[in-house]
């Protein structure tokens, strides 16, 4: 049986080895930052308890930059190592069960981040593990980034063990169903621009979905 963290491993792995292909100033789709800067990111985001709380509290987020602005500072293969290094030792997340559930998307998309900002990419096809730990996730994902959206939310996957299936994650009308790879769709719970992705709904819900903060 694969590790609970396998498809985290995975992406993380693959993350660091096109960040040293592209170097710390290539672009990324992440709030345009640069890769240096997504880097430093992860890093916080897991080896800095005491800055971390600023991802997500507006009230901390100065300290947050002016921690990650250091992080960034490293020289740049040290700053990939540290990322590839994964979790440490004293962290939750270095259990795999925890590792897979709160870093299985996180480095998916950060990974696609990466990828659709260069000049020439194209989507790829997921394996069958991956596609079915993306689907695990975007259930929990869809109804805790969904609690903000302005209309309901239906998850259609066309891949994975939910294909030709739906799932409900916000309730309530008018709704959009988002229809097609497991990958595209959670990418569009984060926000992200996608590809061979089906939003469907009236006019008005699907530009209010599309353009609820994230």
């Amino acid at each position: 049986m694969p590790a609970a963290n396998a498809v985290a491993r995975a992406e993380r792995a693959a993350l660091c080895d096109l960040f040293l292909e592209v170097g710390p100033d290539a672009p990324t789709l992440c709030g345009g930052w640069t890769a240096r800067d997504l880097a430093a990111h992860l890093v916080v985001r897991e080896r800095r308890p005491d800055a971390a709380g600023g991802i997500v509290l507006p009230f901390l987020a100065g300290y947050t930059a002016h921690v990650q602005s250091g992080v960034a500072d490293q020289p740049w293969e040290q700053l990939v190592a540290t990322v590839r290094s994964g979790p440490p030792g004293w962290s939750p997340t270095s259990i795999a069960q925890i590792d897979g559930a709160t870093n299985t998307v996180e480095f998916f998309v950060h990974h696609e981040d990466v990828r659709r900002a260069q000049a020439e990419w194209a989507p790829r096809t997921l394996d069958t593990g991956t596609t079915a730990s993306l689907w695990s996730a975007a259930k929990g994902l869809g109804r805790w980034v969904g609690r903000r959206s302005p209309v309901g939310i239906v998850l259609a996957p066309d891949d994975g063990p939910a294909a030709g299936g739906t799932e409900q994650v916000k309730g309530g009308l008018p709704h959009v169903t988002l229809a097609g790879p497991v990958g595209e769709i959670v990418l569009a719970l984060y926000g992200r621009a996608t590809q061979g992705l089906d939003v469907q709904g009236d006019a008005a819900s699907v530009r209010a979905f599309l353009e609820y903060p994230r």
